[in-house]
């Protein structure tokens, strides 16, 4: 029982000591050191100093039990000026405390020069610093302050010139006193601000008045602000029903009211949330008593005014009591009440002044009095001579000055608002005052349309509303648009405990005067290993931060872990701190863990602000922080710009290093996260020069921080919680989960600075264990909307994204594969549940900083900021290589516009690498989107370049469900490979693309000695429509990588542009087991092989044999039932055409989204051993020996899948399936076959001529049909506007050709001038004012054919 009382004392005593005021520790020692710049200031052993006043040294060290603490609740604000503070060993600083916050005004300046030789560095923590060493403590704890917030409502420019606003409601003043009586009402238009009507009911004597204020109540319209108050007197009369209906418009006074009581109340009729109430109780005739009231309300054009209602009894002019004897008092003050027993009636209760005089004639001089104030009333008075305080008053006179008897007042005001702007925010910032600075962030494209604002008084603002100092020039989004949170952030930037670096007027002697014309010589702040506690609240840090390595506002420096794990018990925090124009940083994580950052702002920050290291930083929070304006650093490579990046080479790089600002610099970040086990949480990147968040990889520790973990560690470890972030104008990205820094030092091989910007690969594993079960990322609630280039680009796997939004991004969301192939097993990136928007109504601000661009864009056409460029083209999300799996998302306003490209899913451009044919989408939705702008594979042109490289012809995905084409588990891929095409393909022009039903998988074909060459490859089904790839890799390597994606169970050839590669080694991709492909590879004649298969394992990066290739006698052998079932490997070499035949498959079962089989990547390597050197040297192109030997019938393999029902008939657009086809057998005239069919509908042609389909061109229906000759079409044209022309033909149109060549397709939109026509011709054609991409013509002897989605109505483009 003892234990348990002495238990529970011990933890009340501990939190009350935590509430304890630092200041008000009784053994503190009252210290004014004055002003002394010489003055070097020791706080050692038994030292407890309380700083009571502004004071000027040298430098504080405070060590061995030394503390000093800053006075609380001084008169004036408190400024030390001093050019370092070291606290160690057992040294403490406090400025309030937990339980305690320091609420008066406190800056501690840090001064001096960097080029002051006098004044030597401190070889741990230079200059100008506030520095915790081991067994320091630094308590900071400022005033609690709400720290950033949103705007929650849109804040505009005024209309017109800037500063215009002196338009809108007049002021109006009302002000009535005695002859009044009664309650005075107004109503007022809530839109305009104009006064309505103003009435008077006196209800003090007159019972009918009661009756007229109700029916005047009844008869206001549901919206009008009504503003009532007494004037006088109102309750005597004031009836039952007259108090119900003020009650009922939201009063709770109204039924209190009693004799002259003051009330008044402003409410919008109908809504009893919105009343403002005031009421007081009627003290008498001489006792001033009020209640007053205001509201803001904003006008239809965006300005505000205020309605301010007063009742009130006001105070008269003060009076003098009559003089009254007293006789003479030796001590003591005397009591008024008992002077008020004397005297009864002769004076009041609150007297302001007191007057003596002598009783005998003595000058009035002679004597002075004081009022005495007990509990802040009037307790007594005091009589003193004033040549000899300390002596008696001789009998004398007194007499009090008393407020003057009281008289009605009431005053009504509408008053518009000029020169500042009304803040509507999210939370209650009321802990907000005047003369605090925010800061409002941009919510466009450019950063700079940041703005600050000075806070005025605003009594009539309610608790989330402030009144600030001028006008906005760019427009701030206060709300969701389209579905997405673009609500601008508002950053407090002001605080009443500062730490701030005195600064020179101008950039000197060697502070990197050539990058900054500014001083970047600020304080810094930097806690080393073993302090003892540190805890920084409520603090404002100005003009901190230096261009220095190590030197930044708040620094914790190799300081393990900060938490628990490390004894700290509170963990250490940093929270509630403003950093503001930081001359290097924010807060900087160096080698420690545990750290919790919480509701820090930054503002105007040169280089990474949130910066974590080296990389062993984790578990470190970063939770509701907002970082804003952050633009380049000279420290990192990382930090720089182009300008930067450059100058700084021919110090940091190996000789002959050429500059690559944008791959090896430019990634200035407002988050850097090296370490990816680290939680952020409800953070803002606000605006960045580069990037929001950047998830960098160091593969090894760097720095001082080199061999805390093995090589890899952190691109294994999985993410910490990632949650309700928001990222948004930035240049480069959103957010970049990718890429590492380079860790070894500049050198011959590799000639690039220390820590630039590399490549790396991001695959989380239990443990951080590659053999172990791989770990999802998940990225939830990630909004990301404004960013010019990305709003995320994501790498590695797995990684997941739910209940994510990306809005007016240049490029919404690209999701790059995990590995480099083969030591990566495969991986997979996930969207779903989330939201895509394009174009959104924030149309942003023209002109301003940043040159973004300005001109039609959206589904609406309307001007609007621009990402890029004004032809940029937009896309949603962007497939890259994958695989990517899209689930339940919602695409919105995505639309092309003239010659700018827009479209919901697109492609990375200029790709050079693999696409994935396992990419699927399932359950995605669009709302104003085309249907031309739902997915588009690009076309040659600006941005797009010539659409030649390997990626950007490979391009494919599924649609699962076909929830985007219509056709569920159909492939989109480009509409020219016929590596992957089939008979039964559809066309869908106006995304360039094809739909095709089959079964897919991938090829990587690696070729060495030579590695220079193109390869080209076609597919058997297709002579002359083959592919020619460049390579995945630069040139210069010592092999070059191929990645075709192929149709299984097909056959190939592969051609070179030069002589055949000595070795090429084939890896079967995302085939699952028993899948394969019939490949033939071009050789000279004479050529001898070795032929074997192996499988490569990943984690011990290991090759094993598994088998040999041995040589077949014909084709056939490749294909007997052995073969395809693994049983033996054969190969077949036809020297006659120079082909080699494999047939390559995979021999075991693949999980998941592995590339590769379960046992390993297996893979066929082929060495060849060529003959004498000139038919070495040949170009290796079989091509024209191989067809038509080796031609085969083009077949489906699946059947195309069934077009889904339409699901929306009120849609704009509507797919309109067209196929058209016409043959002929050679020779024979009696197998003459011609159709059309729409939308499943046949309509045979049997007549030799031409068949005519009108289809209308808003719906598609079928509106006309005919058969003639061509010389009978010439006549039709003109009558057929705005429609969808179809022609098939039967039989001879030899004579007709020239007709049809220049009279009538040209009508249609064919562009067949020089083009020769054969008697079969299909032909889909439109007339209107506009060439829809799916007009399509094709001729040929024997055989024509086009089947293809086509749009109506068309695109205007």
């Amino acid at each position: 029982m003892r234990l348990g009382f002495v238990l529970c004392w011990c933890l009340i005593h501990l939190g009350a000591s935590r509430a304890v005021c630092p200041d008000r520790d009784p053994t503190l020692i009252g210290w004014n050191p004055g002003h002394n710049p010489e003055n070097r200031v020791l706080i050692g052993r038994g030292r407890r100093l309380l700083l009571v006043a502004s004071a000027t040294v040298h430098s504080l060290h405070i060590l061995h039990g030394g503390r000093l603490v800053i006075a609380d609740g001084l008169r004036e604000p408190l400024v030390l000026r001093a050019r370092h503070v070291l606290v160690e060993l057992g040294g403490e600083l406090h400025v309030g405390s937990e339980g305690c916050p320091y609420r008066g005004s406190a800056t501690l300046v840090l001064y001096g020069r960097s080029d002051e030789e006098a004044e030597p560095a401190d070889p741990q923590f230079g200059r100008k610093f506030v520095g915790v060493g081991p067994g320091g403590t630094l308590e900071l704890h400022g005033e609690r302050k709400l720290s950033w917030t949103f705007l929650n409502r849109t804040l505009v420019p005024p209309r017109g010139a800037l500063g215009d606003s002196e338009r809108g409601p007049a002021d109006y003043d009302f002000e009535r006193s005695w002859g009044h009586r009664g309650l005075v009402v107004h109503a007022i238009a809530p839109t305009t601000g104009e006064v309505l009507w103003v009435d008077r009911f006196d209800t003090h004597r007159r019972t009918e008045e009661g009756k007229r204020l109700v029916s005047a109540l009844s008869r206001s319209r549901p919206g009008t602000l009504l503003a009532v108050a007494v004037n006088d007197e109102a309750a005597r009369d004031l009836e039952g029903n007259a108090r119900a209906a003020l009650s009922a418009l939201g009063a709770r006074y109204a039924g209190q009211l009693t004799f002259r009581n003051p009330w008044a109340l402003v409410v919008v009729q109908g809504d009893p949330s919105t009343a403002v109430e005031a009421h007081a109780t009627y003290q008498g005739e001489r006792t001033p008593v009020s209640a007053a009231v205001s509201t803001l309300l904003r006008t239809r054009d965006g300005a505000y005014f205020s309605v301010s209602a007063v009742s009130e009894w006001a105070p008269g002019p003060e009076e003098w009591s009559p003089w009254l004897a007293r006789p003479g008092r030796s001590r003591g003050p005397e009591r008024l009440f008992e002077l008020q027993a004397l005297h009864r009636g002769l004076l009041c209760d609150r007297p302001s002044r007191v007057e003596v005089r002598a009783r005998h004639g003595a000058a009035v001089t002679e004597l002075q009095a004081e009022l005495v104030l007990k509990s802040l009333k009037v307790f007594g008075f005091s009589c003193r001579p004033r040549a000899r305080p300390d002596s008696p008053c001789p009998p004398y006179l007194v007499r009090f000055l008393c407020a003057g008897r009281v008289w009605p007042r009431v005053h009504v005001r509408v008053q518009r608002l000029r020169n500042c702007s009304v803040l509507e925010v999210a939370d209650d910032a009321r802990s907000w005052r005047p003369g605090d600075e925010v800061v409002v962030s941009s919510t466009d494209f450019s950063m700079h349309q940041a703005e600050r604002f000075s806070l005025l008084p605003c009594p009539e603002c309610a608790p989330r509303q402030l009144k600030a100092a001028g006008l906005a020039r760019y427009v701030h989004v206060g709300g969701e648009v389209d579905g997405v949170d673009m609500r601008a952030e508002v950053a407090l930037l002001t605080r009443g405990v500062v730490i701030a670096a005195e600064t020179q007027p101008r950039c000197y002697a060697d502070n990197l005067c050539h990058l900054f014309a500014y001083d970047t010589f600020g304080g810094h702040i930097k806690v080393e290993a073993g302090f003892r506690s540190v805890h920084i609240e409520g603090v404002e840090l100005r003009h901190m931060g230096q261009q220095l390595l190590g030197h930044y506002p708040v620094h914790f420096h190799l300081a393990g872990d900060v938490d628990a794990l490390g004894g700290y018990e509170p963990p250490t925090y940093v929270r509630s701190v403003t950093v503001r124009h930081s001359f290097s940083r924010c807060v900087t994580i160096h080698a420690t863990s545990g750290l919790l950052v919480e509701d820090v702002v930054g503002y105007d920050i040169l280089g990474h602000c949130f910066f974590l290291e080296d990389g062993p930083e984790q578990r470190n929070t970063l939770r509701h922080c907002v970082g804003l304006l952050v633009k380049p650093g000279s420290l990192l490579p990382s930090d720089r710009d182009g300008k930067m990046c450059r100058a700084a080479a021919a110090l940091e790089a190996f000789p002959g290093y050429e500059p690559r600002p944008r791959q090896d610099c430019s990634a200035v970040s407002t988050f850097w996260i090296s370490n990816p086990n680290n939680d952020v949480i409800d953070c803002a990147a606000a605006g960045s020069e580069e990037v929001g968040f950047w998830f960098i990889f160091h593969h090894v520790a760097t720095g001082l921080s080199a061999g805390s973990y093995p090589p890899g560690y952190t691109e294994h470890l999985p993410l910490g919680e990632f949650t309700g972030n928001r990222a948004h104008s930035n240049y480069r990205a959103g957010m970049i989960l990718d890429h590492g820094v380079k860790t070894t030092e500049p050198n011959e091989r590799d000639k690039r600075p220390y820590l630039s910007i590399v490549g790396a690969r991001y695959g989380p594993h239990e443990d951080a264990d590659p053999r172990k079960p791989r770990v999802p990322a998940l990225i939830q609630g990630f909004t990301a909307f404004k960013n010019q280039q990305h709003g995320a680009w994501l790498r590695g796997g797995d990684v997941r994204l739910d209940h994510c939004q990306f809005a007016d991004n240049g490029i919404g969301l690209t999701l790059a594969s995990g590995g480099t192939f083969p030591d990566d097993e495969g991986s997979m990136q996930e969207v779903r549940n989330s939201l895509f928007v394009g174009e959104s109504g924030n149309l942003g601000t023209p002109g301003g900083p940043g040159a973004v661009p300005w001109g039609p864009g959206g589904t609406d056409g309307k001007n609007r900021t621009l990402p890029r460029a004004r032809n940029f083209p937009m896309r949603g999300l962007q497939v890259y290589d994958g695989p990517i799996l899209v689930r339940d998302v919602l695409f919105r306003r995505f639309a092309a516009l003239g010659s700018r490209l827009a479209s919901a899913i697109g492609f990375r451009l200029n790709n050079s690498w693999q696409s994935c044919p396992r990419n699927n989408v399932t359950g995605v939705r669009f709302e104003d989107v085309p249907l031309w702008s739902r997915v588009f594979f690009g076309r040659p042109g600006p941005w797009f370049h010539r659409m030649e490289l390997d990626g950007d012809r490979t391009a494919i995905f599924r649609d699962g469900d076909g929830s985007v084409s219509g056709f569920p588990g159909a492939f989109l891929l480009r509409h020219d490979n016929f590596l992957l095409r089939n008979p039964d393909c559809l066309d869908v022009p106006d995304w360039r693309a094809a739909l095709c039903s089959g079964r897919y998988a991938q090829l990587y074909i690696q070729a060495r000695n030579p590695a220079w060459l193109r390869l080209r490859v076609v597919r058997n089904d297709y002579p002359g429509r083959g592919m020619t790839l460049e390579g995945a890799l630069g040139r210069g390597g010592h092999y070059q990588q191929y990645q075709p994606v192929v149709a299984l169970r097909r056959g190939y050839t592969l051609h070179w542009d030069g002589p055949a590669p000595e070795e090429v080694t084939i890896w079967p991709i995302n085939f699952d087991r028993a899948e394969w492909v019939l490949l033939a590879l071009c050789y000279p004649r004479g050529t001898a092989f070795s032929v074997v298969r192996d499988v490569h394992e990943r984690q011990g990066r290991s090759t094993r044999k598994v088998g040999a290739f041995s040589r077949a006698a014909t084709l056939h052998k490749l294909s007997t039932p052995a073969l395809l079932h693994g049983r033996r490997d054969l190969y077949y070499w036809d020297e006659d055409t120079g082909l080699l035949f494999l047939r390559v498959r995979s021999h075991f079962a693949r999980e998941g989204h592995a590339f590769c089989s379960v046992r390993g990547c297996e893979r066929v390597k082929v060495k060849a051993q060529l003959p004498h050197a000139a038919a070495a040297a040949a170009r290796a192109d079989c091509e024209a020996h191989a067809y038509p030997k080796y031609a085969t019938v083009p077949v489906a393999e699946l059947p195309m899948p069934r077009r889904l029902a339409r699901r929306d008939p009120d849609a704009r657009e509507e797919f309109v399936e067209v196929k058209l086809e016409t043959h002929s057998l050679r020779y024979k005239r009696q197998y003459e076959y011609a159709v059309a069919v729409v939308d499943g509908v046949s309509f045979p042609h049997a007549e030799d001529g031409l068949q005519l389909l009108v289809l209308d061109g808003g719906t598609g229906k079928v509106a006309a049909r005919k058969t003639f000759d061509a010389q009978a079409l010439r006549r039709q044209p003109g009558s057929l506007q705005l429609s969808v022309v179809l022609l098939t033909s039967r039989g001879h149109l030899l004579a007709a050709e020239e007709t049809l060549r220049t009279k009538v397709l040209p009508l249609l939109g064919a562009e067949v001038s020089s083009t020769r026509l054969h008697d079969r011709l299909v032909f889909v054609g439109y007339k209107g004012p506009v060439r829809p991409d799916w007009v399509r013509l094709v001729s040929d002897r024997y055989s024509a054919k086009l089947h293809q989605l086509i749009t109506v109505p068309p695109r205007h483009q």
